[in-house]
Formats: structure tokens, sequence, C-alpha cells
């Protein structure tokens, strides 16, 4: 049972309602930054598991400034399209409400997921997510290279996105790639059970991205487990962390 930790009462709550009814996430981002991509990239995070557990959810997005440009860096970083703010209707008003929000940011309704900030030291906030977020061409920054970066930090913890951070996260998410492609070439093995209640165990508690990590990370070197499991416990994770770990499938010569 997915629990967060409320940030008005402090208190964890249930974030999935009784007999799996229709949840609303509803992310706030004021402004085009960093730290507005991590609110979305958690409620994102925060969608996958409900939808993992079962719960239906209706994503909304509450913006500001440059709403176009915050949508457009968040699709190149993989993350779902959300509906404006102001297409809620009455038919949603007994949903039960998750707002995620920056740590420095208010809310008034529904249970609070509070996110903190995010910055880069080398570049101006808006520069630095539109350069981060929506490079393609050769030799630039993958887009997941950010997504992983800004996981593997604590949500309350603050996040600097230096070169050394982002260098650190792409050569993690290539070596994972290149290990999924070649656990794909073996017979496939259910994830073993103790691995998928870690797993779970993880994000089911405050959505724990970087235990979740963690777990991959003791995975890769497990004695015992198949290579077919290694691959099926990093599809099964990736519906969580929505980093293309299957990209590299049928790409080793």
């Amino acid at each position: 049972m997915l629990r967060i930790l409320d940030a008005r009462t402090n208190k964890p709550k249930v974030a999935a309602p009784a007999r799996r009814a229709l949840t609303r996430v509803e992310a706030h981002a004021p402004r085009f930054d960093p730290t507005a991509l991590r609110v979305l990239l958690v409620a994102d995070v925060l969608i996958r598991a409900l939808e993992v557990g079962g719960t239906p959810v209706w994503p909304v997005l509450t913006g500001g400034e440059q709403v176009a440009e915050l949508r457009a860096a968040a699709a190149a970083l993989g993350i779902r399209p959300f509906e404006d703010r102001g297409d809620v209707g009455p038919e949603f008003a007994g949903a039960q409400l998750i707002e995620v929000v920056s740590r420095d940011e208010g809310t008034t309704d529904g249970i609070r997921l509070a996110v903190a900030p995010a910055d880069s030291p080398t570049a101006s906030p808006a520069d630095s997510a539109t350069a981060t977020a929506t490079a393609t061409a050769p030799g630039d920054i993958d887009p997941a290279t950010l997504r992983l970066a800004l996981l593997t930090r604590p949500r309350s913890e603050t996040v600097r996105l230096t070169p050394e951070t982002l260098a650190d996260a792409g050569s993690e998410l290539a070596h994972w790639r290149h290990s999924v492609a070649v656990w794909a070439e073996r017979p496939s093995r259910p994830v073993p059970e103790a691995v998928r209640q870690d797993l779970r165990a993880a994000w089911e508690d405050d959505l724990d991205v970087p235990a979740v990590l963690d777990v991959l990370r003791r995975v890769e070197t497990l004695d015992g487990v198949p290579d077919g499991a290694r691959f099926e416990t990093y599809a099964y994770a990736d519906r969580i962390l929505g980093l293309e770990l299957t990209r590299e499938i049928g790409s080793l010569t």
C-alpha cells in the first residue's frame, strides 16, 4: 500500500483511496525552471506507482509562466502529459487530491507532496532546464540522464545539476542499458519474489526512488539470480522509473 508523507500534517497518508477510486494528482509549477521539472517528475513517478497498484489517476498541471516550454521539456524527460488545471470539472470534485509542489510553495487542499529545489550552478534556471531537457543532437546529454540525476537524490533534498552529477548519471544509465540488452538475450525468468517485495516496499514507502535504485544495484551482482530474472527485474522497476532501460535491446553486435 503506497503511503506518502503529507507535508501539511507531517504524517503518512494512504495515496490510493479505498476501492481504487480515482485519484487526482495535481502538479504545481508556477515557473519554468529545474525545480518545476523536478516537481513534474515526482508527480509522474507517483502516477506510475499508483497505476502499477491499479489506481486510476487523473494528472493535472497548474502552471504559471512559460507553460508551453515546461510541457516540452517535461515531454523530453519522458514525463507523460498533464491536463490543464482549468479543465477540472465538478464531476471530479470527490476524487482524492494529491498536490505535488515545490517545498517553498503553499497549498490549500488535499495531500501535499513537497519537493526540494533543483538547480544548476552553471546556467540560469530556464536556460539550464531547456538545454538539459531538450537536447537531442549527437554528443548532447540524453534527457534520461537528467531524469536519473533528479531521481537519484531523495525528493526532500536539493539536487544540484553539476557536470559531475550528470556525468555520473549518464555513465550509470549507459551501463544499465547495456546490461539489460545483454540479459535480454538469456532465457526469461520471473522477478524473484523477494526482490519484487523489496522494490514495492521501496516505492510504497513515501515514494523512495533512491531505494528502488539501490535494489537494482544490488540485483545486478546478487548471487543466484539468473540473467533472465535480472532483465525482468529491471524492466519491472522501469515501469516506475521511466528510464527506458530496455532501449538498447537488439543493438548488440
